[in-house]
């Protein structure tokens, strides 16, 4: 059990390791995509031949995403263990005792597993061992490659090793980090409409090519099977990728 936890504790969160599930769905996910590009834009059995890395940079892209994703749960969930800290200390217990409270509250918050938990959880039993908090904060900082971790923990440590007033430094911070994060999602449910508009958007081109493909195959046999047909649509599919990676960057926005 301590094993385990040690492994979990110490998870870089700028690093994600596929489970066996999650490799064959994404390379089954890459297989599809791979497919449905060369029946759309080739019809050329041989073209998959020169997609064999698309799997290599679509894992990549999946890990990225994950990474992100995780990072931004965390983000969220250090919001409610920080709240958890804040009402703790001002209803008069040590930051160490505190920390025992949030983990009590985090357990009836979240599930069995879940990344803020288990860091707290590691940090409760790190501090029976007398390690100091704020090492423990600036681990988890520089582990979580969060930027809010960071400067908690880095705001944390200068206070707890000044002196400063414990109960203001986690308050504070507490309602900066919790405005900052409800500016987040108030732009997230914004721009849900106007991602989801870019998604369909994003098909249109594809169901159009399908569209005709199925109703008349006449009018686009020209550009399958011969250098131009081939050239062109790889073109175009340039001209789509290009489009839908601008399309995203402009509804990511990062506050």
């Amino acid at each position: 059990m301590i094993e385990k936890e040690q492994l979990h504790t110490k998870t870089d969160y700028e690093h994600y390791h596929f489970s066996a599930l999650e490799l064959v769905k994404y390379l089954g996910q890459a297989l599809a995509l791979c497919i449905i590009v060369d029946y759309l834009f080739y019809k050329n059995i041989w073209v998959l031949l020169f997609m064999i890395p698309v799997p290599i940079f679509y894992l990549r892209w999946c890990r990225k995403r994950l990474i992100h994703q995780r990072k931004k749960a965390l983000n969220y969930q250090f919001k409610d263990a920080l709240t958890s800290l804040s009402v703790a200390v001002g209803a008069g217990y040590s930051v160490e005792s505190a920390v025992k409270s949030c983990v009590r509250d985090l357990e009836r918050l979240y599930a069995k597993g879940t990344d803020i938990l288990e860091e707290f959880r590691y940090i409760e039993n790190q501090l029976h061992l007398s390690v100091p908090l704020e090492e423990l904060f600036l681990d988890l900082g520089e582990r979580s490659h969060v930027e809010d971790i960071e400067n908690f923990a880095s705001v944390f440590c200068t206070a707890k090793r000044t002196g400063g007033d414990m109960n203001k430094v986690i308050q504070k911070v507490a309602r900066m980090l919790g405005d900052k994060i409800d500016v987040k999602q108030e732009i997230e449910t914004t721009l849900a409409a106007k991602k989801s508009e870019q998604t369909i958007m994003s098909l249109m081109p594809v169901g159009i090519i399908l569209y005709l493909q199925l109703t008349s195959p006449d009018f686009l046999s020209v550009l399958y099977g011969n250098a131009f047909g081939t050239v062109a649509m790889t073109v175009c599919l340039g001209i789509y990728m290009t489009a839908y990676w601008l399309g995203r960057k402009i509804v990511d926005i990062e506050v």
